[in-house]
């Protein structure tokens, strides 16, 4: 395979050979696969269990996952977040509502998570519709960060650009002077949570041959809700909704 960085040809013996980087999963050691009798009755309680798995395995951050989004032109971004609630609602994440997912996702309410657990030759991948949580769940949330971390949910002009870095520090020192007086870092008008209610969460287990197990459980529609919707009912949910959800094997 020939380089395509337009700055060689790609014979350099220096350079690593990134098509010979591989690992075979499925070995001895990575445990067992995943089967559909594997599987949880939900998804949030097979996310549960895989989660617990990550943690007790000591991974890095195993509440970190990649946060995907697109434009209204349909332009991809990508990022890693944190993780900060789980229910039977969906995925919560905090982050400035002026950034570039808070803007992508004020014009195009869709995104895809990633869980790359890749010691364990796990991912979850989860793709859904995405709205705000309420404010109070906000800032319930905001009262429990450090006040270093308040602290910079004001000063940060997140995915703005800055002319340097002493700009940022100089924004910080301003921000911890204006609240030096409060025991309390209210909210900012412009920060809070995302909650991505899944359609898919598809759990990947890694084996040998890139033959890899991916079983995806996927929301499906009710025909009643297909009649509301085609009636003009309005399409809230009621909190003790339960949904239909299917189980499906994907090929690798």
């Amino acid at each position: 395979m020939s380089g395509t960085s337009g700055d060689g040809d790609g014979s350099d013996p220096a350079r690593l050979d990134l098509g010979a980087m591989r690992r075979d999963y499925g070995r001895a050691d990575d445990g067992p696969g995943l089967s559909e009798g594997d599987l949880a009755a939900d998804w949030l309680t097979q996310f549960r269990r895989w989660f617990d798995d990550a943690v007790a395995a000591g991974l890095p951050e195993p509440n970190a996952m990649v946060v995907a989004t697109a434009s209204a032109e349909g332009r991809p971004s990508a990022r890693t977040v944190l993780l900060k609630q789980v229910d039977a609602r969906g995925f919560v994440f905090v982050t400035n509502y002026t950034s570039r997912k808070g803007r992508e996702l004020a014009a195009n309410p869709y995104a895809s998570l990633v869980f790359p657990w890749f010691p364990m030759t796990r991912q979850v991948v989860v793709s859904g519709t995405v709205a705000r949580v309420a404010p109070e769940e906000s800032a319930a949330y905001f009262a429990t960060r450090p006040r270093g971390s308040q602290i910079g949910a004001w000063a940060s002009p997140q995915s703005q650009v800055v002319t340097g870095r002493a700009e940022l520090d100089a924004a910080e020192r301003e921000t911890v002077e204006r609240f030096a007086d409060s025991a309390d870092v209210p909210v900012p008008p412009h920060w809070g949570g995302f909650r991505v209610r899944p359609d898919t969460v598809e759990f990947w287990q890694g084996r040998t041959s890139r033959l890899h197990d991916r079983l995806r459980y996927r929301r499906v529609e009710r025909a009643a809700d297909v009649a509301e919707r085609a009636a003009g009912a309005a399409d809230e949910r009621a909190p003790d909704r339960t949904d239909d959800w299917i189980v499906e094997r994907l090929g690798p």
